[in-house]
């Protein structure tokens, strides 16, 4: 069972997008996928086709204690992956877990309950340090960083790297940088192309060959509750995350000199 988080502290970099369209990408393959949702916006979730408002147990009561993740789990018909969904309750996880002790590992340790019994797991992350990233980053194996090619993403990654490092050292000696993924790329922009090839300079193979093109069918698929591939499976943005999905598939994990 591999494990990742995606995340990355700037918001509107296509997290959510990616762990949505990924998953279904990845399910595709007839790989067994469990998306969890750890923003308390709920977007994973309703772009999974579940409705936030009507769920009545979600991560939070994992958080929390009050739930195992079987039993908040719920299959996403349309995209053909389990889900566990996310609403505003999660907000509250943040006050209630400050006190607890062995807070920063209630995922992992709900998630080696499920072992063996999914090929993959993505957590999709809110856009912030907060104690549910803490969390996701301590129990994933590895973290995959969406990110725009624009100057400022580049400071926003260091900060993210930065992050990954003191989790590591304090609390998963064993996470790595999976990869970055380019995401919202317009080829024709020049600084777009400046800051892929900084990237790739610094980062290696840890660059995604795969890159995620400024899409209007990513962008409408969430108001309709599906992932892209069964909204129009022959857009840009459906057959890149099937690319994506593949490269993950066939790439193998490795030691992350970008945290070491």
């Amino acid at each position: 069972m591999r494990i990742l988080a995606i995340t990355n502290q700037k918001g509107g970099v296509g997290k959510t997008t990616t762990s949505v369209n990924l998953a279904a990408s990845l399910a595709a393959t007839k790989r067994r996928v469990l998306l969890i949702d750890l923003d308390p916006q709920g977007n994973a979730t309703t772009g999974s086709g579940i409705d936030k408002s009507a769920v009545k147990n979600t991560v939070y009561h994992v958080l929390i204690g009050q739930k195992s993740l079987k039993e908040v789990i719920q299959r996403s018909e349309k995209g053909g992956f389990d889900v566990a969904p996310a609403n505003r309750d999660l907000a509250g996880a943040e006050v209630e877990l400050v006190s607890e002790i062995a807070r920063e590992v209630r995922l992992k340790n709900a998630l080696a309950l499920l072992d063996g019994e999914y090929d993959y797991v993505l957590i999709d992350c809110p856009p912030s340090l907060s104690l549910t990233t803490v969390n996701a980053l301590t129990a994933a194996h590895a973290v995959m960083i969406p990110m725009q090619c624009e100057y400022y993403a580049l400071e926003g990654l260091s900060d993210l790297v930065n992050t990954i490092k003191k989790v590591r050292a304090y609390l998963n000696p064993t996470l790595e940088i999976e990869g970055l993924l380019r995401t919202l790329f317009d080829n024709r922009n020049m600084l777009a192309q400046q800051v892929s090839a900084e990237l790739a300079k610094h980062f290696g193979d840890k660059v995604y060959r795969t890159v995620i093109p400024r899409n209007v069918r990513l962008a409408e698929a969430p108001s309709y509750g599906v992932p892209v591939l069964f909204y129009d499976k022959a857009s840009k943005g459906a057959k890149a995350y099937l690319a994506l999905a593949g490269e993950i598939i066939n790439r193998k994990p490795t030691a992350s000199p970008a945290v070491s």
